[in-house]
Parts: C-alpha cells; structure tokens; sequence
C-alpha cells in the first residue's frame, strides 16, 4: 500500500430521495394497493427491500441501496427529516461492516458497488431479519453513529469488529486491521477492545493478526512522536532505549529519554505479545520507581499525539524547563533496546 493517507468520503448527494417506505408512500397519498400495482413487472417503480420502493427501473446505486437498508432496518422505528424531502433513520439504525470502511474511506475495503449485500447495525432487542441485500447485524450496546455523507454509520473501531467476523483467512484480516491504523481511521487499542468485546480475538485468524495491529499501532504513533519533536523545536532525545542502574536491574523502557534533562517520554500503548515491556501494573511501578530516582516520566497517548501534537510539545517542554529547579536524577545506564 502506497498511498498511507484516508480517502475521501464517498460522495453521496442530498438529492430528494427516490427510497420510500410503505408507511412513506401513504403519508404521501399513495396507498400500499398502488405502491403493489407500480411495481408489477414493467411498472414504474420496483420493491428493493421488504417495505421499501425504489421509485424508478433499473438497478439501485450505491446510495439508494444505503438508504434502502436503513430504512428498512427503521420501518418501525423513529425517524427524522432529510435535506431534499423525505425521512432518514435516527441513530437507532447504522451501516456497520465494510460498507461502513468503505464511507469511512479505509483504502483495502471493497467498493460498494461490490458488495452484494450492506450490513446494517441494529439493537439486540429488534425481530428483523436479514432480507434481500440488508444483513442485519445485532448488538446489545449500539455506539454512538459517525455522520458521514449525511448517513448514521458505525464507528471504525465496530465496524472493522463486523467486517473481521465474515473472514476466515488471516491475511485478510491483518491486512485490514493493520491499514485501519496506519491510516489514521483508528487506535490499535480501540480496535482491539471492540474485538475483544465482540469474542473474535480467540478466532485463529483474528488472534494471528493481533500482534501485528498492535505493532503497526505503536509504528505509527512513533512515527508522530518524531514528527512532534521535530516540528515543535524539542531538543533530540535519545531514542527506545532501556535504562538500567549501573550493575544493577533493569528499571524499564522508553521511547525517548533526554538524559541530560533526566526526563522520559514514553507512549502508552497496549504492548504486542512477546514484547519485554511490563504491562498494566508493572508499568505504573516502573514509572513510580523511575520518579524516586527523580527521572520524570511523560505519557503521551497516541490519540493526543495524532490529535493535540502542540499541546503534548508544550508538556514535554515544560517537564524539560522543570528540571533545572529541582535535584538532578539519580545516574542511570542507557542502552539501545
């Protein structure tokens, strides 16, 4: 993969809609007998989903089969108006899966026009069914929707969760967890926490592919953390480096250490399986001991450096203008990790 930056939206239009649904249509003064009548062979219009009319022939485009799909997840549910006329879904309803990678412009998703069918998220509690190309999908906790072309749609970090459950090969799956991260469209530790809650990292091909979002997840937060220093004046730090007492134990790992400063920044991300760092509590003790030794430690999430890069320049600038007014740090080893 070359191009490493999020494509665009799709862009879909705010045109009028031509997708109605039954209730729709009689609110409009056409009763259920006329919406059968024009959608017997040769008529005007067409029946895409159960309850929803496509008011011309021919095939739907990806938008009207979008839409077709939420609304016939949300026949019986509440709906709002949309620019142009009509009603679209409320939030109860969303595009999950890889129609919603594909609006969300993750670059290995399919296109949609070759999907043969949407997947569309909706509450546990909802009897519908699957129908025609709407899959429905259920959750017990529905995420708050993203807006995008207008159009409620999962999150990424659900949405990748629905995609990876229809795969079975784990090239696939690696291939798309790990582009949703370099991309930018997700946090390697929220991607894998909606797996985890969906029960898919015991999945061979799921559990294979978890170590490598993990690593591309701090790759690309590394890669930031540079890119921070450089553009906001820090002085060079040495970089992944392990410290040590002299001929003593190892006290932890950081991915920057301005020795002369006796400040580390380290960016606080899950740790892939097999790495040597110590995670959860063994973090924080590392942390504590290296703050007895008067080595302050900076956490830096990888959100806020994606998201607030000047902010976190100004708290490592800070914590380095601090160590000129209090007593210089123990003396510690420093060695490549």
């Amino acid at each position: 993969m070359t191009d490493e930056s999020p494509r665009s939206p799709l862009p879909l239009t705010d045109a009028p809609c031509r997708v109605l649904t039954t209730r729709q249509l009689r609110e409009r003064g056409v009763s259920a007998a006329e919406a059968t009548e024009h959608c017997r062979p040769g008529g005007p219009w067409q029946q895409v989903l159960p309850g929803v009319h496509l008011l011309h022939q021919g095939p739907p485009t990806s938008e009207e089969r979008l839409r077709a799909v939420l609304l016939y997840a949300a026949q019986r549910g509440p709906s709002v108006p949309c620019q142009g006329g009509g009603e679209r879904p409320a939030p109860e309803v969303m595009i999950t899966g890889f129609a919603a990678l594909a609006l969300h412009g993750l670059t290995v998703a399919p296109p949609l026009s070759a999907l043969e069918r949407i997947d569309v998220l909706v509450a546990r509690t909802r009897r519908l069914r699957s129908a025609g190309f709407a899959r429905v999908v259920r959750s017990a906790e529905l995420p708050v929707p993203d807006e995008v072309t207008g159009l409620p749609v999962a999150p990424v970090p659900r949405a990748l969760a629905d995609a990876v459950g229809q795969l079975s090969d784990a090239a696939s799956v690696r291939r798309l967890l790990t582009c949703a991260v370099r991309e930018g469209h997700g946090e390697a530790a929220a991607v894998l926490e909606e797996l985890e809650r969906a029960g898919l990292t015991a999945k061979p091909q799921v559990a294979d592919a978890v170590d490598a979002l993990l690593a591309e997840g701090r790759a690309v937060a590394e890669q930031q953390l540079y890119a921070m220093v450089a553009a906001h004046g820090l002085p060079d730090p040495v970089w992944n480096v392990d410290l040590r007492m002299p001929g003593g134990p190892h006290l932890g790992s950081v991915d920057a250490y301005w020795p002369e400063h006796s400040v580390a920044l380290e960016i606080d991300t899950v740790a892939p399986h097999g790495d040597d760092d110590p995670p959860g509590e063994d973090r924080d003790r590392m942390r504590e001991h290296l703050d007895r030794l008067g080595i302050t430690v900076v956490c830096c999430a990888p959100r806020a450096l994606r998201e607030s890069p000047r902010e976190q320049a100004v708290v490592v600038r800070t914590a380095l203008m601090a160590a000129a007014d209090r007593e210089p740090g123990a003396y510690v080893v420093v060695l490549p990790r």
